[in-house]
């Protein structure tokens, strides 16, 4: 093989190489992508008769509570939580969920919870914890590739180039040597 047809067959072959260095995530397989975005700290506490489930949004948290059984909201109770120590009244919303305001942000950490609910024909005590995390996205996303495993083809490139360059030098003069 002469040197002008293997130089542009190693480089051919080097481009197909390419899609091989596709990580997780860019191989462009049929696996749909995960919905992703913020989400807001949210706890659940239930019993026999009613599930509640808060999220936290900022100093507010907005509660939703329904009967257990059967997923129906109970919009006319009676709702008091205890938050990290302090007793706050939920107030009843226009859309049937209750909204309690928190007297400062809370801190990252397990917060303990506890809600008294009150119908007209049941009563209730609940019991959740809420895991406050930090800020999301304090640590950036990066790409980074394992260079010590792309080591040996970085090394192995340029020293199998300068082997083809030589072994065809070394060929030319022999032709030469010939030649006189």
């Amino acid at each position: 093989m002469k040197l002008k047809h293997l130089l542009p067959a190693l480089l051919f072959g080097s481009a197909l190489l390419g899609p091989v260095w596709a990580g997780p995530g860019h191989d462009h397989g049929d696996e749909a992508p995960t919905a992703s975005g913020p989400s807001l700290p949210r706890f659940v506490a239930q019993s026999d008769s009613f599930e509640l489930v808060g999220v936290l949004d900022g100093k507010t948290i907005t509660l939703y509570l329904d009967q257990a059984a059967s997923n129906v909201p109970v919009t006319k109770a009676q709702l008091e939580i205890e938050f990290a120590g302090t007793k706050l009244q939920a107030v009843a919303q226009p859309d049937g969920s209750f909204r309690v305001e928190l007297p400062q942000a809370p801190k990252p950490g397990v917060i303990p919870i506890t809600a008294t609910v009150s119908t007209e024909s049941d009563a209730d005590l609940l019991a959740g914890e809420l895991d406050l995390h930090g800020e999301a996205g304090e640590e950036p996303h990066v790409h980074r590739r394992n260079w010590v495993a792309l080591a040996p083809a970085i090394v192995a490139g340029p020293v199998v180039f300068g082997a083809v360059v030589l072994w065809s030098r070394r060929k030319k003069k022999s032709q030469f040597g010939k030649a006189a």
